[in-house]
């Protein structure tokens, strides 16, 4: 896993090939990055299954408005720490709350219809 720690100073660069070195490092290290990323949100998908299956026996709603509230409350405070737009951070984190919700109502609806 890669754990960037720079100063976010403009950089000044001596030539133009200085820039391009720094330019395909950088994009190289986004591209890792963004796999990080994907197997991350794979990871936190996957977990819908036992959330799902949870929720079911435990027989609370998919929707957990008190949950919503904790995530959101912490995503603020993070967005505030690391510096970051905590409406842009909030649609990334909304977003991936849909894409679970989804998997876990697919999963219900699997259960239901005796596919597992």
């Amino acid at each position: 896993m890669i754990f960037l720690n720079r100063s976010y100073e403009i950089k000044s660069f001596k030539n133009k090939k200085e820039a391009e070195e720094l330019l395909k490092k950088s994009r190289k290290s986004i591209d890792e990055i963004d796999n990080q990323l994907f197997d991350l949100i794979s990871q936190r998908t996957a977990l819908a299954k036992d959330i799902a299956s949870s929720k079911e026996y435990l027989e609370i709603p998919i929707f957990d408005k008190s949950r919503e509230k904790v995530i959101h409350d912490k995503i603020r405070r993070l967005s505030e720490e690391k510096g970051l737009d905590v409406d842009i951070i909030n649609q990334i984190v909304d977003m991936l709350t849909i894409l679970n919700k989804n998997a876990q109502k697919e999963i219900l609806r699997r259960n239901v219809d005796g596919k597992y």
